[in-house]
């Protein structure tokens, strides 16, 4: 939803670039890393000290099926548009850990994008700091004091629904076509 406006208020291309975190076993809403859809993966040691491997691998398989799954439904198979020698935007709804984001990341510079920018209406400013190293540019309208998770700052927070989803890409490819 965010890239959708993001796109739309620059007039830039949008598509969909599948990054997971690595769910945590016993508390699946914090990860110790995240993998992109290229097998880009980014790997907090901290979280991960307790984990054996072959539970880092377990998690690590079953999320390459999810990032495969989402592909499927989400961009009908189709591979991620073309990176190289382009200014990527990176847009998520908030950034918390940035995990998923640094896999992202990952996945843009080894396909070679000019400049990468990350967008996001909201993350914790040491996040901030952090990503802002790996990147030519961050933008974040706003890094809350006590910042712990992205739904403390939404209304209404949701995972939004791959049919959802698919509704947006679909507005985009009409908004598209009558730009032609």
């Amino acid at each position: 939803e965010v890239a959708y406006e993001v796109a739309k208020a620059l007039a830039a291309e949008l598509d969909i670039l599948v990054s997971r975190k690595l769910p945590l076993p016993e508390n699946p809403e914090a990860g110790f890393g995240a993998i992109a859809e290229d097998g880009s993966i980014f790997i907090n040691e901290i979280a991960a000290r307790y984990l054996n491997p072959e539970t880092i691998d377990q998690i690590k398989a079953e999320q390459v099926h999810e990032i495969q799954r989402r592909i499927d439904v989400l961009r009908f198979g189709k591979p991620l548009s073309s990176i190289s020698d382009k200014t990527i935007i990176l847009v998520d709804d908030g950034i918390a850990m940035g995990s998923t984001m640094r896999a992202a990341i990952m996945l843009c510079k080894n396909n070679k994008a000019r400049k990468i920018i990350v967008a996001s209406p909201v993350a914790g400013s040491e996040t901030v700091r952090e990503i802002s190293r790996l990147v030519d540019e961050i933008v974040v309208l706003e890094e809350p004091l006590f910042f712990q998770a992205v739904a403390q700052v939404y209304v209404n927070w949701y995972d939004v629904p791959d049919g959802e989803v698919i509704q947006i890409m679909n507005a985009w490819q009409k908004r598209k076509a009558s730009m032609c």
